[in-house]
């Protein structure tokens, strides 16, 4: 077990009509350059968000689980910068961590938003970069339906907020009722601030940071594409195959007289807000 007795979070992942997500403001701050300078084979990876996504890079439980196994009963590092995601898959790993058999360091390099928040409390120790970012919210979710269904995932959703506002208060220190009021307020917490209200445990010298502006930057576009989709109320895949098709030639298979799995034309308006958002960035 964790060094730290750190409360278990259950959360069944049958919600309904209820999808959780990425949240918008967590998109825009995240930087997918910024990682960890080195890394060893104790080390684990969350540079990306938190559940699957349509390339297969999305941090999940399964994948957590299979890094775990091959480190064994030794001290491991979890170098962390996710705008979040998937709240189950989060609480799985946050699980996972908690229940490894030695010492547990998670270093945020970027951001910990929202799911990523999660597994970040799960560390003995918790270190923080210059500049890094801890975003803790109530659960944010989708929910699609009538006025019934809204109500009936509210109403679902209200569990979550009560265990994840039970784990910030238990690794900081703080009371049940201040981790619930922070999370109210969707407060985005820096390292400094973090360190002082107990949720962090120092700070990590910039030499351990990498950051090459630029890189992975088609990581964040896609994301934000992916999540823009979800909230116009695409299901996954949809949204997968429609981000596929920008890279598997689709149009030219169309020519041919294939069908694609998806309309080339939201295929092309995918590709064309990407471009967008280049030139924006």
């Amino acid at each position: 077990m964790s060094l730290l007795n750190l409360p278990e979070i259950s959360a069944s992942a049958k919600l309904g009509a209820v999808q959780f997500d990425m949240r918008p403001d967590a998109l825009e701050r995240w930087e997918p350059s910024i990682r960890a300078a080195s890394e060893d084979a104790a080390s684990i990876s969350i540079y990306d968000r938190i559940g699957d996504s349509y390339d297969g890079e999305g941090v999940t439980a399964k994948r957590i689980a299979a890094v775990l196994r091959n480190i064994g009963a030794r001290d491991v590092t979890v170098n962390v910068n996710s705008p979040g995601g998937d709240f189950f898959q989060g609480v799985a790993i946050y699980n996972l961590l908690r229940e490894h058999k030695a010492k547990v360091t998670v270093k945020v390099m970027g951001i910990a938003a929202s799911a990523a928040s999660v597994i970040a409390m799960a560390g003995d120790e918790i270190l923080m970069g210059d500049g890094a970012f801890l975003m803790i919210h109530n659960a944010w979710a989708m929910a699609v339906g009538n006025r019934h269904d809204m109500a009936a995932a509210a109403e679902k959703l209200a569990p979550f907020d009560a265990a994840m506002a039970q784990v910030y208060a238990a690794r900081s220190g703080q009371s049940v009722a201040a981790a619930a009021a922070m999370m109210d307020k969707e407060t985005w917490i820096g390292a400094a601030q973090a360190v002082k209200d107990g949720f962090a445990s120092g700070v990590i010298d910039r030499s351990e940071v990498s950051d090459e502006p630029g890189a992975h930057a088609n990581a964040k576009y896609l994301a934000i594409v992916e999540a823009s989709m979800a909230r116009a109320g695409h299901s996954s895949t949809v949204r997968r195959e429609a981000i596929q098709s920008l890279f598997s030639g689709t149009p030219g298979a169309a020519e041919k007289g294939v069908k694609p799995s998806v309309d080339t034309e939201i295929a092309a308006s995918l590709q064309t807000l990407i471009n967008q958002m280049k030139g924006n960035v």
